[in-house]
């Protein structure tokens, strides 16, 4: 992951520079674009379709975290390691389909991956970019859920986020664990791995257990006739 460090008033080093959050960024890229080449593949799309798909979910947030904090270009379209690891994960979600499949919901298992790995280096780029947790934790939020938004718009699905579902709020969970490490100066190796895990074992506990968020119901209202 690139970005500029940014040390803190207490002298703390800028835990960006830690190779630590490249490969979060890379694991979350190949988790998310195993579950877009998934999903695309049970749509019976082209192999074309699939590695566009997969692209878009590996990528589509993190390009939208860069856009919004200046880190231009983009990561996801200057380094060519995403775009490779974006074809791999097609590769191995074409040739290993039917193992794949025979995951307890494959799309959403990978899905629960790439979104801590993404909640949280995505808070810790915007953190390493100079601004404060409020914002870094928002585009934790963009990196984890953009891609999962834009595959299931392209699939004519319910995005997730518009559902009952812990989705989001999990990646709220993640990056804002992350976020407060950082502004407590906990910048162990294990820090990003306990955000990570946070993120999606709710996740994951969620699918598990049929949690979700409060709705409202519906009231019936007495209309009053004017007199």
């Amino acid at each position: 992951m690139r970005g500029r460090c940014v040390a803190s008033a207490v002298g703390r080093g800028c835990v960006n520079s830690h190779s630590i959050y490249a490969v979060l960024d890379l694991i979350g890229t190949f988790a998310f674009a195993v579950s877009g080449a998934v999903a695309a593949r049970q749509r019976r799309l082209d192999l074309f379709g699939i590695v566009a798909v997969a692209f878009m979910v590996a990528c589509g947030g993190g390009i939208t975290r860069d856009i919004c904090i200046g880190a231009i270009p983009p990561a996801g379209l200057s380094d060519w390691r995403y775009l490779a690891v974006s074809v791999l994960a097609s590769a191995v979600a074409i040739v290993a389909y039917a193992p794949v499949r025979r995951l307890r919901q494959p799309v959403l298992f990978f899905d629960a991956i790439g979104l801590g790995l993404f909640a949280v280096a995505g808070a810790q780029k915007a953190l390493s970019y100079g601004h404060n947790a409020e914002l870094s934790i928002l585009l934790g939020i963009v990196s984890a859920v953009g891609g999962g938004v834009m595959r299931d718009v392209v699939l004519s699905r319910v995005p997730a986020i518009l559902k009952r579902e812990i989705y989001a709020s999990a990646a709220l969970l993640g990056a804002s664990v992350q976020a407060g490490f950082h502004y407590a100066g906990w910048t162990a190796w294990w820090t990003p791995w306990f955000a990570t895990f946070a993120c999606v074992a709710i996740r994951l506990a969620s699918l598990r257990f049929g949690w979700r968020l409060p709705a409202f119901r519906r009231t019936t209202t007495t209309k009053i006739d004017d007199e």
